[in-house]
């Protein structure tokens, strides 16, 4: 499975597709992760494409990914059209505001960052978006993207690994209770 998922940089576009790398790996898959960002520190264009296989991967190049995670306008702009038919696009509609005419891709309409605000932190849309991106495509055990959230984090940062890991599940628990694009929307929950 070949994944785009693009953002702003600072959104931790890079931090989400080296936990999916690193549950790819832990879960016995061939995987491939190269980022991509502009110039700018924060707030220029980043991703990154991430493959999955059981075969070896012959090129780490991704032009009509499978799925993409689309954390803003500018990527939904970028990504959306390459979403290979009968993918998955996964786009944050707290910052995603265009509709997605495309009938042939289950498109998966979550609000990433208020849902993250809602649990303390905006800083973890990222993780919600890829806890939806793990439910809508059933890439992976959601077990096994926490096993690698910890890993990636590293020592040091565990104190972050609670709030990721509800993040997470926050995410595909969103994927799970999707509405159909755009004429619905799924509200965050209050985490109280």
């Amino acid at each position: 499975m070949e994944v785009a998922i693009a953002g702003f940089g600072g959104q931790g576009v890079l931090f989400a597709g080296l936990v999916l790398a690193h549950a790819g790996t832990d879960a016995g898959l061939n995987v491939a992760w190269i980022p991509f960002y502009g110039p700018e520190m924060r707030g220029g264009t980043a991703g990154c494409t991430v493959i999955l296989s059981e075969e070896e991967v012959g090129s780490p190049i991704v032009s009509h990914p499978a799925a993409v995670v689309a954390l803003n306008e500018p990527s939904l702009a970028k990504w959306g059209p390459r979403v290979r038919p009968g993918g998955v696009l996964v786009v944050n509609t707290s910052l995603a505001k265009s509709s997605v005419e495309r009938a042939d891709v289950r498109v998966v309409p979550i609000p990433a960052t208020e849902v993250a605000a809602a649990l303390g932190s905006d800083r973890v849309a990222n993780v919600v978006a890829l806890g939806a991106l793990i439910k809508a495509t059933g890439a992976l055990p959601l077990d096994v993207v926490e096993r690698a959230i910890a890993e990636t984090l590293g020592p040091g940062k565990e104190r972050y690994l609670t709030l990721d890991c509800e993040a997470l599940r926050r995410g595909a628990a969103l994927a799970r209770a999707r509405p159909r694009w755009p004429s619905e929307r799924v509200e965050p929950e209050n985490p109280s």
